[in-house]
């Protein structure tokens, strides 16, 4: 997903001359056509993450377009005063960007996970906050993140994602996208774990439960009404994430209900448990290890459902 995001930012900056993108010495292998075809639009600030945000705001606020870019937590959590003082005070027009969000470095241990991001990203006023889960949603989200103005946060995979989507989408910020249709149930993904749901939509479909998939690719600002016409027309909801069960997209889920009084409808969180992620392995071995593979899916629609 990398790949595709770079390669969609590079066709996009050749006909806007606003984008520059601001690194803190990272993407070797992915950026370099950038770096070549726009010298003047390319900075890398070292391994400085905080300089790296307020010189991305500084260019922002001249009228440009500012992309930082870096591994999961790097432009997040070492430069959250900046991002909050800096840009989203401002509502300056810097697109935050980490490559590899929720386990996706899995090998290289908690330092590199991503996995409470969302919550403290969707916490900050003026911050559009999405995570595509697949390559259609990938390069789709490059284009609705350069046309808004102002802050948004973009939560890429690392690579070689599976498609979730079977063909066109019509991709908007705050507007959620049907996988699949169904009326017994409701799965609500976010990010690349979405491969997973389609998978065990797919599984419990064939045991004669049809769920409706849903890819909540915007956390904010969130679907309301995708959801609660998903509450209100299947009576269940499993949300499935890669990150922190504590204020991530199933909690933003829990929030519209709950603003909506509930609406009797029956739920279930699967993401990761409030725990340092310490286990060292692939990004898979990781999901199942942590509760998110496809068997933990479909058991936790069949168990709401039985409930």
């Amino acid at each position: 997903m990398r790949k595709v995001f770079n390669t969609e930012l590079l066709s996009i900056a050749q006909r806007d001359p606003r984008i520059f993108m601001i690194l803190a010495d990272i993407g070797y292998g992915e950026i370099e056509p950038f770096a070549q075809a726009f010298p003047d639009r390319y900075f890398n600030c070292g391994v400085a993450e905080q300089a790296m945000t307020g010189i991305a705001c500084g260019v922002a606020m001249e009228g440009n377009i500012a992309i930082t870019y870096s591994i999961a937590n790097f432009p997040t959590l070492r430069c959250l005063e900046q991002i909050r003082n800096d840009v989203c005070y401002h509502n300056a027009n810097v697109k935050i960007v980490i490559i590899g969000g929720g386990m996706a470095y899995g090998p290289l241990g908690i330092s590199h996970h991503s996995t409470e991001d969302l919550a403290i990203m969707r916490a900050l006023p003026n911050l559009v906050v999405v995570a595509p889960c697949d390559f259609a949603e990938a390069r789709a989200a490059v284009h609705a993140m350069i046309a808004h103005e102002g802050p948004v946060y973009y939560r890429c995979g690392y690579k070689k994602e599976p498609a979730v989507h079977d063909g066109p989408i019509d991709f908007r910020f705050g507007k959620a996208l049907t996988v699949r249709d169904g009326r017994d149930a409701t799965i609500i993904f976010t990010g690349t774990i979405g491969y997973n749901c389609k998978l065990a939509a797919e599984q419990l479909a064939a045991d004669g439960v049809q769920c409706r998939l849903i890819s909540l690719h915007t956390v904010k600002p969130i679907d309301k009404d995708a959801i609660l016409h998903a509450a209100k027309e299947t009576g269940a909801i499993v949300t499935v994430e890669e990150h922190n069960a504590m204020g991530g997209m199933g909690g933003a889920v829990a929030e519209v209900l709950m603003d909506a009084g509930g609406l009797g409808v029956r739920t279930r969180r699967l993401a990761l448990p409030d725990v340092n992620v310490c286990k060292v392995g692939s990004q898979d071995w990781l999901r199942e290890q942590y509760g998110l593979g496809v068997p933990h899916i479909v058991k936790a629609v069949k168990e709401l459902l039985a409930g």
